[in-house]
Parts: C-alpha cells; sequence; structure tokens
C-alpha cells in the first residue's frame, strides 16, 4: 500500500510542476524579469539570515536592515508585477489613453 501511494504521489506532483510550467510559459519576459528579482532580493535575505546563524548576530541592527532592506524590495517589486500584468483587471485604467482626464 506504501509503494502505490507513493507512486500516486510522484505523478500528481509531476503533473502539477507540467502544468505549473506549461502556465508559466505563457507569461510575458517582463513579468519573468520581475519575478526573477524578486527570487534574487530573497535569496539574497536568506544568504544573510545563513550567515547571521553561522558566524552571529553582533551587529544585530545591520542584521535586520539587511534583511527588511530585501525584504521591502521585494514586496514593492512584488505590487510592480501585480500593476504591470495586463490580465489584471484591477489596473486596467493604468494602459488606457485617457488615465490623466479621469481624475
Amino acid at each position: 500500500m506504501g509503494k502505490a501511494s507513493t507512486s500516486s504521489t510522484t505523478k500528481d506532483a509531476l503533473v502539477l510542476f507540467d502544468s505549473l510550467r506549461s502556465a508559466y510559459s505563457a507569461t510575458p519576459t517582463t513579468l519573468k524579469i520581475i519575478d526573477l528579482y524578486v527570487g534574487f532580493a530573497v535569496f539574497t535575505a536568506l544568504i544573510q539570515v545563513v550567515y547571521m546563524a553561522l558566524v552571529g548576530s553582533f551587529p544585530f541592527n545591520s542584521f535586520l536592515s539587511g534583511v527588511l532592506s530585501c525584504t521591502g524590495t521585494a514586496v514593492l517589486a512584488v505590487c510592480l508585477r501585480i500593476q504591470v500584468n495586463k490580465e489584471n483587471k484591477d489596473f486596467k485604467i493604468l494602459f488606457s489613453a485617457t488615465w490623466c482626464c479621469t481624475w
């Protein structure tokens, strides 16, 4: 019974991975670049946390400023990704020609 459930779990994971990959391949290049930047910011924050765990946290304020700046940058980049995405219906006004005259 354990072998069959492991096999179906692996198949389900592969199907999920393939569906995510095919859906992400249709994503525009600008959004992929923003995704890469968000990944870099998160990776940098993780490197700083690992460094603090290994070496110590003597200048704790420096650690906080580094991690929080990476986190804030990632959050702002995600907000930019939401606004740049043309499929997002909430921000359609950003791409219209009459945006400056609506307020």
